[in-house]
């Protein structure tokens, strides 16, 4: 897999979960659950869930949010936090 992706964070059921997106793929994207809603993990700990799915940050890329909603269509509804961050195929992983 070479290439730039972009990994996002959300949490899903409760739990942060990290995951790669990948298009035009029927692959399973990677995923890394954290077991946990708070705190937030941390940059460290995204760094090696990263790294546990074969992938890094793109050097100088930054963590950015976004907001969302659980219904896009209610303004009242629960907020969702996303984060992303370009990464590539971590030099150091096998092939």
């Amino acid at each position: 897999m070479a290439g730039e992706f972009t990994a996002q964070m959300s949490v899903f059921k409760g739990r942060w979960r990290l995951y790669v997106v990948l298009f035009n793929t029927t692959e399973r994207w990677p995923e890394f659950g954290f077991d946990r809603a708070l705190p937030v993990p941390t940059l460290t700990e995204r760094s090696q869930a990263l790294s546990v799915l074969g992938f890094e940050p793109v050097p100088g890329a930054e963590w950015q949010w976004t907001e969302d909603r659980d219904d896009p269509e209610d303004p009242a509804s629960p907020v969702v936090l996303i984060a992303a961050v370009r990464v590539r195929s971590w030099t150091g992983a096998g092939a």
